[in-house]
């Protein structure tokens, strides 16, 4: 038995001092290697923002740069350590099979974030709807689309439903239509109601003469004559025009006699004798 771990032990010391030192170089490729890629990848950012790039871009390449030399300082540390990069590579594609197989979500999220750089339905900025959420686009990263919602929480999409499925983007034309439906009350003078909508129309310098205003009876409901308007504004003007001009159409039908009627049921009772 003796003899075992003198054998053992001579073992190890011939396994330190051939793998040591490679071990101890390796480490020391790694350490150097990631600060390295720290600051490239940091130079790299800062060169992406000083050049008039698209705001989608420069996180996408900057993150891509990153994950590259990664790979590559991986690849360094390996070979430092006495591997063989032909046994080596044939390892990485079959692990690479395994991996991707695995992994294919997150590729297919990949390849959807490089076709929404290469089609752009959307950029940084943009106000969208996808994926049953609505917000303003902060960041398009390599495998996730970053929104930012009206009340201020962060959504994270995964770019492969995202580049695949229906998406609308409320950003790209300058002007948008806005609708409203008001109703008046049965036996209230429909023309007068349509006079008064004209006249707080023109009097908001935020909604277009071109296109041309549209009021016109839209249904005869239950309980009121419906009033469907329609303007054009700008884009970043639609939900103040909205809200103000409830609040407008509201006071002036109240000063002008229109009636603005609630859901009622009229209920007769017949007494038989």
């Amino acid at each position: 038995m003796g003899d075992n771990l003198y054998n053992y032990s001579e073992k190890l010391k011939d396994l330190i001092f051939e793998y040591g030192p490679k071990l101890v170089a390796a480490i020391i490729v790694l350490i150097i290697g990631l600060w390295v890629v720290k600051a490239l990848t940091a130079m790299i950012k800062r060169q992406l923002d000083k050049r008039n790039l698209d705001p989608s871009l420069k996180p996408f390449l900057g993150g891509l740069f990153n994950m590259l030399m990664k790979v590559l300082l991986v690849i360094a540390v390996l070979s430092t350590m006495g591997i063989e990069m032909t046994s080596f590579v044939a390892i990485l594609g079959a692990a690479g099979l395994a991996i991707g197989m695995a992994l294919s979500g997150t590729l297919q999220n990949f390849a959807g974030g490089v076709m929404i750089l290469i089609f752009k339905p959307f950029k940084v900025g943009d106000f969208v709807e996808a994926q049953g959420f609505m917000g303003v686009v902060k960041e398009i990263q390599i495998f996730v689309t970053i929104l930012k919602t009206g009340d201020n929480k962060t959504i994270y999409i995964p770019n492969g439903p995202l580049s695949t499925g229906t998406l609308t983007n409320y950003s790209v034309e300058p002007n948008r239509r806005v609708e409203w439906t008001f109703g008046i009350g049965y036996g209230d003078n429909v023309d007068k109601a349509q006079e008064i909508l004209r006249g707080l129309i023109a009097q908001d310098e935020r909604i277009h003469e071109t296109p041309e205003p549209f009021i016109a009876v839209s249904a005869l409901a239950d309980s009121s004559v419906n009033l469907v308007v329609r303007v054009w504004t700008k884009s970043g003007d639609l939900w103040p025009v909205f809200f103000d001009m409830n609040k407008k159409v509201y006071n002036a039908f109240n000063e002008q006699g229109i009636n603005i009627p609630f859901p009622q049921m009229d209920v007769h009772v017949h007494n038989n004798a």
